[in-house]
């Protein structure tokens, strides 16, 4: 299945950064990360989610953790110097990011966000993030997806 062209991959070719794309069926029901790495045929432990939280003025935050992971709203909060912070309303998802539910890639939103990867990512060379469309993964290597998000990393997930 060859897949279009995402606002995140025409990001990653513009700026020669190397990355892989693997498709997988997908159907209306949402599906959870675990069965997108058994799609994608990888080890869950090498798919990361990207949440997209925000603070009491409705500025936003993105955190990518891994998808088998909670994330830690006090740690997150922390991480960006934040008192409190909530997920987005998800009906707000597309207007802010540009991307939709179970296909939101921290690469290519519509604007550059304060990014925060957590510190698992280190383990690995490379992670599976969203494509930027349902159905689509992205394997970059950890460096590349810090660089191009300009994220920090430090532990924002539940121990």
């Amino acid at each position: 299945m060859k897949s279009k062209k995402t606002n995140a991959m025409r990001m990653l070719d513009r700026n020669h950064i190397d990355y892989k794309v693997n498709n997988y069926p997908v159907t209306e029901a949402h599906m959870d990360g675990t069965r997108v790495a058994q799609l994608v045929g990888v080890s869950v432990d090498e798919v990361f989610k990207t949440l997209v939280l925000e603070n009491a003025q409705h500025e936003h935050f993105v955190f990518i953790i891994p998808v088998n992971a909670t994330l830690n709203m006090k740690l997150a909060a922390k991480s960006v110097k934040e008192k409190k912070l909530h997920l987005m309303p998800l009906d707000d998802l597309k207007r802010v990011t540009g991307y939709v539910r179970g296909g939101c890639s921290p690469i290519g939103m519509k604007k550059l966000f304060p990014t925060v990867i957590d510190s698992q990512s280190e383990r690995l060379d490379a992670v599976y993030v969203s494509g930027g469309e349902r159905g689509t993964q992205i394997q970059i290597k950890v460096t590349d997806l810090i660089t191009q998000t300009k994220a920090q990393v430090t532990s924002i997930i539940e121990s």
